[in-house]
């Protein structure tokens, strides 16, 4: 156990309150009571966190019994810390390209308005011997079994929705929506598979076929506003209306409005350690800071950012007032 001044509620508490400099130095600078930068560069370095602690924070936000678990993964950039010890090059979809960063996959659970993440895990890629996304997806989602997650449907892109996360999906006895690729194979006809774009979609968007190495799903076509062309398969053969599908498939959008919020609010891509432990107990307390902005957000109807903005108006009127 730490003994050092510093402790997770000072930190979350500086990450909240703080805009740009995320640094022990500018921790102790702020902080009301003497505290040493090396103090905090040391209860980063000696604590222990991990995305299991994270469960602490969230048990008393979540439903069980309800709601949507998203899963998706998204890279914090690091192209300007290359010596970082959990830094690797991993493809940005911001970007359209590698970037070096940190990969995390993570696990939300929403009911409609809520964006609060229960569980998530650092990806190294295979040569780091680290597990696959898929792999960790799984993982993540067996932990939410045993916790006695209900979920309406686990949600996710096609980069999650291989055959084996259906059939293990499957087995937990719940139901998933997941993004198709354009040229996932399925079948009207007995042994006839054809690309799920090739389908007939000219009387209606959505129908029951074979997907390959699976069996039945319903399929969907789904043309956004700006017209692009999105397929999704759901293993709920009951759900055979397009705008409840897609009603469903909208709350994977509440993720992305997590991973944005979580990097504009946190400083979670600006730690300046280079170790990897400091590195991960850095990402946990940002997680941590997330979650109370986003229970204040829930119960008092502030935004996560007007909350930022408080602290920098508080700021802004001390230096008018002197």
């Amino acid at each position: 156990m730490s003994h050092s001044k510093c402790s997770l509620d000072l930190y979350t508490k500086f990450l909240i309150a703080n805009h740009n400099k995320y640094s022990g130095v500018e921790l102790s600078k702020t902080s009301s009571n003497p505290l040493a930068h090396d103090s905090v560069s040391r209860w980063l370095r000696d604590e222990d966190f991990t995305s299991k602690d994270l469960w602490l924070h969230v048990k008393d936000m979540v439903n069980k019994e309800q709601g949507y678990l998203i899963g998706d993964d998204s890279v914090l950039d690091k192209r300007f810390s290359r010596k970082n010890e959990l830094v690797g090059r991993h493809w940005s979809g911001n970007e359209h390209r590698l970037i070096c960063g940190i990969d995390l996959v993570n696990l939300l659970w929403t009911a409609g308005e809520e964006c609060i993440p229960i569980d998530y895990r650092i990806y190294q890629s295979e040569e780091k011997k680290s597990k696959t996304k898929n792999e960790y997806f799984r993982e993540m989602l067996a932990t939410a079994k045993s916790l006695c997650f209900k979920p309406l449907y686990i949600l996710a892109d096609c980069w999650y929705g291989s055959v084996e996360n259906m059939k293990f999906i499957d087995k937990q006895g719940w139901k998933f929506i997941f993004g198709a690729k354009e040229n996932r194979q399925v079948s009207i006809t007995k042994n006839i598979y054809v690309l799920i774009s090739n389908l007939d979609w000219s009387k209606t968007l959505i129908q029951k076929v074979w997907l390959k190495e699976y069996g039945y799903v319903i399929a969907a076509k789904i043309v956004v506003k700006n017209g692009d062309v999105r397929y999704v398969v759901t293993n709920d053969l009951s759900l055979t209306d397009i705008d409840t599908l897609k009603n469903h498939n909208d709350h994977r959008w509440n993720i992305e409005t997590f991973h944005r919020g979580i990097k504009q609010t946190t400083g979670i891509e600006n730690c300046y350690s280079i170790l990897e432990k400091s590195q991960r107990n850095h990402i946990f307390a940002s997680f941590v800071t997330f979650l109370k902005l986003e229970y204040t957000r829930l119960h008092d109807g502030i935004s996560w950012y007007e909350q930022k903005a408080i602290y920098a108006r508080m700021g802004t009127r001390f230096a008018m007032s002197a």
